[in-house]
């Protein structure tokens, strides 16, 4: 009879241990996959999780941005950036808003930031200065620090 209460309980969490989901980054220890820096900015981090469970963290988009270029094969579960404008929180890069402005300097010198909707983009670009991509075209744009 306990084998038998014991068995869906095992089940489940060995489920859930399969289950892919992103890790928090620890600023100031964790080291970024691409380029082996520290991982220290709270505004330019990122972080990708294959639907494998596989997590790797980034310390500038640029890093994740260029990883997943030349990682083409791997399916990802989760790709994540940090949001400007509230330091340590990821969101989905999917369907984030990039600015790319002089003004704001990122990690890796892509000048890379990261906003959860077009609006905040926007009005950080309005006091900035820059332009604005979608993930899709960000990929594609061939500017500074992100590899055709």
């Amino acid at each position: 009879m306990k084998k038998l209460i014991l068995l869906p309980i095992m089940a489940s969490l060995l489920l859930s241990a399969c289950t892919p989901s992103p890790k928090d980054i620890e600023y100031g220890h964790d080291v970024c996959h691409y380029c082996k820096m520290t991982i220290m900015d709270a505004q330019h981090a990122a972080e990708a999780v294959t639907d494998k469970g596989k997590v790797y963290k980034f310390d500038a988009i640029e890093c994740m941005v260029n990883f997943e270029l030349e990682n083409k094969d791997k399916e990802y579960a989760f790709l994540l950036v940090n949001d400007y404008n509230r330091p340590k929180k990821l969101i989905d890069a999917r369907s984030s808003y990039f600015l790319v402005s002089q003004n704001i300097p990122s990690p890796m010198g892509a000048f890379l930031t990261a906003f959860e909707n077009e609006k905040a983009a926007s009005e950080t670009k309005e006091k900035k200065g820059g332009e604005i991509y979608d993930w899709d075209s960000l990929k594609n744009s061939g500017i500074k620090g992100i590899k055709k």
